[in-house]
């Protein structure tokens, strides 16, 4: 007999427990992750990100979870409905608040639907889903909204026809074999193929010395400094940093063996570096930022360095982020992103549904596109 049970904190949940559901490639829906989030302030009802998870539980064994959040904004998603609450506040329906799963601030594929290995996945993701819906009419939400699926999770809730099946795209670097970053690059075509090493030389030449970092080699004056980038990347974007000190503080405490720092110092002292994580197969770019301004910097400690990781460590694929196009000439191609939406007004759901295939086909023919403009030689796009 499984039975539903809602948790408002994660930490009362035992991490083993947790971690049992995570699967093997994606670290933030790691317990440690999640906790830090939450005990951080970085989630809560002052951020308005707040937990409502979904577990499910047979006698005293947690067999399921879905991480959700009831949100009274849009905010740090990715996948945008603002067209949506803008349509819905037109048409005079309460759109917020509404339920959210995905990990917050984390526009990275992975897994939502937490399912023990043993237990009967079909009856367990029933459970997950039906619990969604419970939680979205205790809560009074407009919407339940889960993002970021793997392609799995999208085939296994196919059948569920209340969830309505949105796509849209990211930039992703896959790994087709390759033996080195000279690998990869050979499969350019030439005057993209020069352009990368250009932009990597004029790196070599500014004087900078670049580390990449893993777990206790990322030192605390690292993640002073990465804190500080963030939030100096926060300013010149004009958005607010999500992120408090206290998660970065957390994450070096309980999460450091996940992270992947690539520093960038000067006499000693670093002036730039991205902060990532891996996982099994997958290698995931997160925040970035830099005291001193070098043209192509970014490039080379946010893709270049971290591609020739995961080449070295024979990964699968790395992601770089929400957004980007520059990405696509350095060899990060256009990848779907799954997601699916229950809307409860039946006219704004409507609209939606109606909304959606088209979008989905305009998605494809965008992706198509941008391919095509890719940097690798006709017929051996990645």
């Amino acid at each position: 007999m499984l039975r539903i049970r809602f948790v408002d904190r994660i930490g009362s949940i035992d991490p083993a427990l947790w971690d049992a559901l995570a699967g093997s490639d994606d670290p933030f829906v790691e317990h440690a992750f999640l906790h830090a989030l939450e005990t951080s302030g970085s989630v809560g009802d002052g951020a308005g990100w707040v937990p409502h998870h979904v577990t499910v539980w047979q006698d005293d064994r947690l067999v399921g979870a879905l991480p959700l959040y009831e949100k009274d904004h849009s905010y740090g998603e990715f996948v945008f409905d603002w067209a949506w609450a803008d349509a819905a506040a037109r048409l005079g329906i309460r759109y917020y608040p509404k339920l959210v799963s995905m990990v917050p601030m984390t526009p990275a594929t992975g897994r939502r639907l937490l399912v023990a290995p043993s237990a009967h996945r079909p009856a367990v993701l029933g459970a997950l889903v039906d619990g969604a819906f419970q939680a979205a009419e205790a809560r009074g939400a407009s919407s339940v909204h889960l993002l970021f699926l793997t392609d799995g999770e999208r085939r296994d809730l196919a059948p569920f026809e209340e969830l309505r099946p949105r796509l849209s795209h990211q930039f992703h670097w896959h790994n087709e074999g390759y033996g080195s970053f000279d690998d990869f690059l050979a499969r350019f075509r030439s005057p993209m193929r020069k352009q990368v090493r250009k932009e990597r030389r004029r790196i070599e030449e500014a004087g900078l010395e670049i580390r990449v970092l893993t777990g206790p080699e990322i030192e605390e004056r690292d993640f002073r400094a990465l804190y500080r980038f963030y939030r100096l990347t926060c300013g010149k974007r004009g958005s607010p940093p999500y992120l408090s000190r206290r998660f970065f503080d957390a994450i070096r405490d309980g999460f450091a063996h996940r992270a992947v720092a690539v520093m960038a110092y000067r006499g000693g002292e670093p002036v730039a570096g991205s902060l990532n994580f891996e996982k099994g197969s997958t290698l995931y770019g997160r925040y970035w930022g830099c005291d001193e301004e070098h043209e192509f910097l970014h490039f080379e400690l946010c893709y270049y360095r971290l591609i020739e990781r995961a080449i070295d460590g024979g990964m699968a694929r790395f992601e770089a982020g929400a957004q980007g196009i520059h990405k696509l000439r350095r060899g990060l191609m256009p990848s779907p992103i799954h997601s699916v939406h229950w809307v409860r007004d039946p006219l704004l759901g409507r609209a939606v549904s109606e909304l959606l295939p088209r979008e989905a086909f305009a998605v494809q023919r965008e992706m198509t596109e941008l391919a095509h403009h890719g940097p690798f030689r006709r017929g051996e796009a990645s």
